[in-house]
């Protein structure tokens, strides 16, 4: 490859040649070594770990509610959305009521709960950890970790960004200097590992690598980037070996990668863009059995220093919504006949940074906007991408009790707040808006408008960027960074149950 080249022609060139770019393989660097799943065996009671406080066991789950597990990060449908039933339709005095919480290190991520067991990925110390703890007492049944060297550029914290992935009995982990873990779900055990920065020269990353990776079809497909053109690469699920890769000049974005059905079968979508100069990214249409590149759609903000950060959004049959920041909006595309993206429309005021647009009843609802104070809640038609509405609340908080002189500071005062930059997960009918200063809100969406049906303030803290994962009427909120009451970071199960 002419690495010469202008990125946007070799972009250009590529997306236009896929049939004969899919046909020159990769070659497996390093395929790693494979250590086989231990026997059956008696599952051990889990225990206490330190910085781990029960609170109080959660009520009773109605014996007709629906419940599924969450083994992604965006859910069981990848489209934050969940079955689940029976939760609470207003919060008690107070919010709602702690089950557990755990002290947590460095990590943007969320758990992930199937049969029983709940996975939660960070970072402590120089060591990246995998813990796998009982959903409902936070006891652990096994943890697993390994070294890690990586430091933020920008002075975000060190910790992964991809949440852990759970497939047929197995644990996928990808961390942020793009070690790629297989353990065995029931035991711990590791499985196989790959250094990926190391054996295929990954390009540099803005904030580490950050997508979640898919595990589908028996191969865990990862996002990647490299002086070589591997832009996607499959992994086979059981061994960790090379599958196939597609040839592309586009970096992982911070976006993770689904599968939808359009034109009547599976496509892999991978909504790609990192570190690049001039900045170069966009949406790839893959075919997920073979890693043929279908059509790329060039999609990024302007701005050198920008990501795409929001998974993309299947909207029936043939349509794809994909939204950035820092000034660039949002598109809806359509997979044509021929398997080629056409523009329907562009909505460029709706931005959203790191957030999933939530898709209901022909409407598309996110919180958009690059900074806290340019945030606000927007509808849009999908037909037209037109805004049907727009909603910022705004309230007051009052400042949380806090040790020391900072408390005496902050007695008598009230914050005002927003939601700002929130996360929408919708479950039970209604919708749920996670704030990134820990407000917690239930909204009634529609295209008639905006309703908030109640609201608490589950903490004070800065950065809580992740979408809460739901389970058996239970929600587990990460927050990122201290809270103003004195609060390290925390893993907190709260009781929904209704």
């Amino acid at each position: 490859m002419n690495r010469t080249l202008p990125s946007w022609l070799l972009g250009l060139t590529l997306s236009g040649l896929p049939g004969l770019l899919s046909a020159q393989p990769f070659v497996d660097p390093a395929p790693p070594a494979v250590a086989e799943a231990p026997a059956e065996a008696a599952t051990p009671d889990p225990v206490d770990v330190p910085g781990l406080t029960y609170h109080a066991a959660p009520k009773p789950l109605a014996p007709e509610a629906v419940t599924a597990d969450w083994p992604r990060f965006l859910g069981p449908t990848d489209d934050a959305k969940s079955p689940e039933t029976h939760l609470l339709e207003r919060f008690p005095e107070g919010g709602p009521a702690k089950v557990w919480e755990m002290e947590k290190g460095n990590s943007y991520t969320t758990p992930v709960i199937v049969g029983g067991r709940l996975v939660f990925f960070h970072r402590l110390d120089d060591e990246e950890v995998i813990q796998c703890l009982d959903p409902e007492t936070g006891k652990q049944f096994w943890s697993h970790r390994y070294p890690v060297e990586y430091r933020d550029r920008y002075g975000f914290n060190n910790g992964p960004r991809a949440s852990a992935v759970i497939a047929e009995g197995r644990v996928y982990t990808l961390g942020a200097a793009s070690a790629l873990t297989c353990l065995d779900l029931a035991t711990g055990a590791r499985l196989w590992q790959r250094q990926l920065a190391e054996e295929f020269a990954r390009l540099p990353y803005f904030f580490g690598h950050g997508c979640a990776p898919l595990v589908h079809g028996g191969k865990v497909i990862v996002p990647l980037g490299t002086s070589d053109g591997l832009s996607v690469a499959a992994f086979d699920a059981a061994n960790g070996k090379l599958v196939w890769g597609t040839r592309h000049t586009w970096q992982a974005g911070y976006a993770s990668p689904v599968v939808a059905n359009l034109r009547g079968a599976e496509r892999l979508l991978v909504f790609a863009g990192d570190d690049s100069d001039p900045p170069a990214g966009g949406l790839l249409a893959i075919d997920p059995e073979s890693g043929e590149l279908l059509d790329a759609f060039p999609w990024r903000p302007d701005k050198y220093e920008s990501v795409n950060g929001s998974t993309p959004v299947a909207v029936g049959g043939d349509r794809v919504f994909l939204s950035a920041s820092y000034g660039k909006g949002s598109v809806m595309l359509r997979l044509n006949e021929s398997l080629k993206w056409e523009e329907l429309w562009r909505a460029e005021d709706f931005g959203l940074h790191w957030s999933t647009a939530l898709l209901l009843d022909g409407h598309l609802y996110g919180f958009q906007g690059r900074n806290e104070p340019d945030a606000w809640l927007a509808a849009l038609s999908v037909e037209t991408g037109g805004e049907v509405w727009r909603a910022d609340p705004e309230f007051t908080v009052p400042a949380p009790a806090t040790p020391g002189r900072a408390r005496r500071r902050a007695e008598g005062r009230d914050y005002r707040m927003k939601y700002f930059r929130g996360s929408l997960l919708h479950a039970d009918g209604r919708t749920w808006a996670l704030g990134e200063f820990g407000t917690l809100g239930i909204f009634n969406l529609s295209s008639e408008g905006f309703e908030e049906a109640d609201r608490t303030q589950l903490f004070l803290a800065r950065a809580t960027w992740s979408l809460p994962v739901l389970h058996r009427g239970l929600l587990y909120i990460a927050q990122h960074e201290p809270d103003m009451a004195g609060h390290p970071p925390r893993l907190i199960c709260y009781d929904l149950r209704r």
